[in-house]
């Protein structure tokens, strides 16, 4: 990788594991949204973590996982 370039990332979702409480909206609103009763992401492949990795720590239900592509 050459400086300056990001690695791309990618989201996992168990959307069946997720109690739709907003946690991921309320760290991450870029990208993540409440639709119905459930959270679910914008996008799911990323330049860069941004905020998405506080959304998986902030997730009581821990079904948001950010990982390398």
């Amino acid at each position: 990788m050459k400086k300056g370039e990001t690695m791309p990332f990618k989201i996992s979702f168990k959307e069946d594991d997720c109690i739709g409480c907003g946690a991921c909206v309320a760290v991450c609103g870029e990208n993540w949204e409440l639709k119905g009763n459930k959270a679910k992401p914008k996008k799911t492949k990323l330049k860069d973590k941004a905020c998405n990795v506080d959304a998986a720590e902030t997730c009581p239900m821990g079904c948001i996982k950010v990982e390398p592509e």
